[in-house]
């Protein structure tokens, strides 16, 4: 099409998303020249290995193994590769040449964050990696443009379709924690080594780049609170059910008022309990979702595939046209802003409400003992439910019952002082299972 100048684009990495993103410049070029006002010209695709098989048959003459005189003269660098390194170098080599990054790195954003943002500032070039979280779901972009006059308060997610796939299935279908993951493994939404997934690895990056976004503060992954869904049982599962809950793992950050009084900002991972009438409770298989609470936006929902490369490559494609756009009109980037710099708090000065379940001594007084050890940490009881153990309905050992306390909104620190409160007892046999409420 006559009349558009060209913007060379690099990209790094041909994988699942990167083969789905050169199909898309290269079939679509008319429609984005249109959209951009320039044409993206995809300049080469650095690869490792470029006779390697790929889901997407592309034009061998794009490939090059020299990733490094790639993004040297490129107008805009697509980074795909994942991981740190060589990421991270091959990025501030593109940044300082002058050229626009858009990434989908997770693992890069939230470990060299602040540094490529410092980069892209001193020299006005663009950062942006909206694919980095929730896949094809538009969140990033919402809390840095649409939300930027209001004051986010909180922000809760299921932002690993992984895990959430594994929960979905112990809840609906009843699987073992094992069986689920077999199946999960089967269809490929765990790797070979689940770590980053059921330990909240990935969850957790995602939180920091949520928490930086929303909060104007960065928030390094190594201040977020993590753990993961492989101490979830099925008994915790049906505890849940009849509780009228389910147990999601939640990637969560929101502004808190320290003991102090000033306002600080928590980012965690962890498995908690939401209601089954809150918007998250529906978000079933490995879908993701994240639910925003604004000052005046109110509630806020975004849902849709979190993986996937055809879908991740939309989020990357949509990045890419705006970026270009920039680029065509010209002037600096825009930044991320980091204005606020709230301190980082601790996970035990939020405010959380606990499900506690204990196997005690069947005996008078033992729920008055309960009831003084939460007193004496200012925790109060929400709700009590008792029923006999299963030793003591098959009338084995001695007579044991299960006590169900669910919690007022306490301190977390209040909160896990009262658990070891309760654990060290001589009436509390064993406590069974402690998770903590969100999102009620």
């Amino acid at each position: 099409m006559n009349g558009y100048r060209d913007l060379r684009v690099a990209l790094l990495g041909a994988g699942s998303v990167g083969s789905q993103v050169a199909r898309l410049i290269i079939e679509q070029g008319d429609e984005l020249a249109a959209r951009v006002g320039a044409r993206l010209t995809l300049a080469g695709i650095a690869v490792r290995d470029i006779d390697a098989q790929r889901d997407v048959e592309l034009p061998r003459e794009l490939f090059t193994t020299d990733a490094e005189t790639l993004v040297l003269g490129a107008d805009i660098v697509v980074e795909l590769m994942g991981g740190v390194e060589p990421a991270r170098t091959l990025i501030l080599q593109a940044i300082e040449a002058g050229a626009d990054v858009v990434t989908a790195n997770k693992a890069l954003i939230a470990e060299c964050g602040a540094e490529l943002a410092e980069a892209t500032e001193r020299v006005g070039a663009q950062l942006t990696y909206e694919a980095a979280v929730a896949g094809a779901i538009p969140i990033l972009r919402p809390l840095r443009e649409s939300l930027a006059g209001d004051h986010i308060t909180r922000v809760l997610g299921i932002v690993n379709g992984s895990t959430n796939y594994i929960l979905d299935r112990m809840d609906r279908f009843g699987d073992s924690a094992e069986d689920a993951m077999k199946v999960a493994a089967e269809l490929g939404f765990l790797e070979a080594d689940p770590t980053l997934d059921v330990e909240g690895y990935d969850a957790a990056q995602k939180a920091t780049i949520l928490a930086s976004m929303a909060f104007h503060t960065n928030v390094p992954v190594d201040a977020v609170h993590r753990e993961g869904i492989t101490a979830i049982t099925a008994e915790q599962i049906e505890t849940a059910k009849h509780a009228g809950q389910v147990i999601k793992l939640l990637a969560i950050a929101e502004r808190v008022e320290a003991p102090d009084g000033s306002l600080g900002v928590s980012a965690r991972v962890y498995p908690a309990l939401i209601n089954r009438d809150h918007p998250l409770a529906a978000v079933h298989e490995g879908k993701n979702a994240v639910f925003v609470e604004a000052e005046a936006a109110g509630e806020l929902m975004f849902y849709g595939a979190g993986a996937g490369g055809v879908e991740t490559a939309s989020a990357v494609l949509g990045d890419l046209v705006s970026t270009a756009k920039r680029h065509v009109a010209g002037g600096p980037g825009i930044q991320m802003s980091n204005h606020a710099q709230y301190e980082i708090l601790p996970v035990e000065d939020v405010y959380t409400r606990y499900l506690i379940m204990l196997e005690v001594a069947d005996e008078p007084g033992v729920l008055a003992s309960v009831a003084g050890i939460l007193a004496e940490q200012g925790v109060s009881a929400a709700s009590v439910e008792q029923a006999p153990s299963k030793s003591s309905r098959d009338g084995e050992g001695p007579r044991n019952a299960t006590l169900v306390i669910g919690t007022h909104t306490a301190r977390e620190a209040a909160l896990a002082a009262t658990v070891r409160a309760l654990d060290a007892s001589d009436v509390v046999r064993h406590v069974t299972s402690v998770l903590r409420m969100e999102g009620n």
